[in-house]
């Protein structure tokens, strides 16, 4: 079994980031905490979904919000701990492994410190594959797991527990909740055995996070295009597909807070002169890049942000007028692309009137 140490977290902080497409908090914030909790209770193995025991209790976690407000509301680091001891107590059963409910930012890192906490193995797989702004947009939604019981925990101790059928009700429920604990809340659910687990995952994600960053570190290291490297290194992995979309910089960034989202449009000038700007819609995510009303790139494949010389991924807090970027697009892997997981998190289910265009068919 491989372990997750200090020396993996600065690597798995980049990874995240970027799988994050903009979204899933600011990964700093949660480099510092996974790093403090494995400091105090030791490295954290990392378990793979097919090692995974058919009858071990599983549980999903990480923060709800909008990222932008993890810049002024700091964490307690007491909150998950919180949302897991309320779940265990509400279903009667103790965990046995957790898994991230998202790949993205400080939901590839709370995990970390929660199982670090608990001395419970991190499952390499999560629940989107990327990040998505809902708590329903995941293939454990998309593949028959119930999203409730959910319970929500904040930095001044308390807790919610919310109980209903539909997972886009408790998203609805959790929300408003996470908005009148201040916009930021930890959360665990998603509770299921480990064969139900195996088959609604989406595979490998903590590893490959780990990767793209070591990737990226070490390309630089070496005064090689880490963006090149980046490429190369996708193809040999389950998303198999990475591409240019465009190079450019940052001449608007339009952003407000909604709805406990981070909403708006990104417009990155292109170095190419010859081609049009390029537009990025938002909703704490990256949703669809256009460039003259030509779609590039739409969820559910990634859309990644990367500062031009160095491909540190930009989240979406931290976009600012005047930054050289280079967009990547990238290729989900075939879970996320059925069907049913279309019509749970494809570009309708963000309201946007575009049709769903695989990234390799551009």
């Amino acid at each position: 079994m491989a372990t997750i140490t200090n020396e993996d977290i600065d690597d798995l902080a980049v990874g995240a980031a970027l799988l994050g497409t903009g979204g899933g908090g600011d990964p700093y914030i949660g480099k510092l905490m996974a790093k403090a909790a494995i400091e105090r209770h030791g490295p954290v193995d990392l378990l793979a979904l097919d090692d995974l025991p058919d009858g071990i209790e599983v549980a999903a976690c990480g923060a709800m919000g909008a990222p932008t407000i993890l810049i002024e509301k700091m964490p307690s680091g007491e909150e998950i701990g919180l949302a897991l001891r309320a779940y265990e107590k509400r279903v009667g059963k103790a965990m046995g492994a957790i898994i991230p409910f998202e790949a993205g930012g400080i939901n590839s890192m709370v995990p970390i410190m929660l199982a670090a906490e608990c001395r419970l193995p991190v499952i390499d797989a999560d629940g989107m594959g990327r990040a998505f702004p809902q708590l329903e947009m995941e293939t454990f939604n998309v593949y028959g797991v119930p999203a409730a019981p959910v319970t929500v925990a904040d930095e001044q101790g308390n807790v919610v527990i919310i109980e209903t059928e539909s997972a886009a009700k408790a998203e609805w429920l959790a929300r408003g909740v996470t908005i009148r604990m201040g916009g930021q809340s930890y959360i665990v659910n998603y509770g299921m055995d480990g064969r139900t687990t195996r088959r609604v995952s989406v595979p490998g994600t903590m590893s490959l996070a780990i990767g793209i960053g070591r990737t990226i570190r070490l390309a630089l290291a070496a005064h090689r295009d880490p963006l090149a490297d980046l490429i190369e290194f996708f193809s040999g992995t389950h998303y198999e597909t990475a591409r240019l979309l465009a190079s450019g910089k940052v001449v608007d960034v339009s952003r407000r807070e909604q709805n406990g989202w981070s909403v708006g449009v990104v417009t990155i000038e292109p170095f190419d002169t010859s081609r049009r700007p390029v537009r990025i819609q938002i909703q704490n995510e990256n949703l669809v890049a256009e460039e003259d009303g030509r779609v590039l790139a739409i969820v559910p494949d990634l859309i990644c942000i990367l500062e031009a010389d160095t491909a540190e991924p930009i989240t979406t807090e931290r976009l600012r007028y005047g930054q050289r970027v280079n967009v990547l697009g990238v290729k989900v892997p075939p879970i996320m692309r059925t069907p049913e997981a279309l019509d749970v998190f494809g570009p309708a289910a963000f309201g946007l009137t575009q049709n769903y265009a695989p990234l390799e068919a551009g």
